[in-house]
């Protein structure tokens, strides 16, 4: 089992950066609604979202922009 984010979508490909690397995968294999930005679960070859960690990661993402912005 690997973790990642979604960095990016290129055509019809997802870009899914895991412990520094970035590695290509078919759209059409993510759950419809991911987003750049979405943690995931890689495991036997099925990616899926991870909520928790997603949740987590924009609530960061949220408070470091406030901060940014003060």
């Amino acid at each position: 089992m690997e973790h990642g984010v979604v960095d990016r979508f290129e055509g019809d490909m997802a870009v899914i950066e895991i412990e520094g690397a970035t590695r290509d995968f078919p759209r059409a294999s993510l759950p419809l609604d991911i987003k750049i930005g979405d943690s995931v679960i890689i495991e036997n070859g099925e990616v899926r979202r991870d909520n928790s960690q997603s949740a987590r990661r924009r609530t960061e993402v949220k408070r470091l922009m406030n901060e940014l912005f003060e």
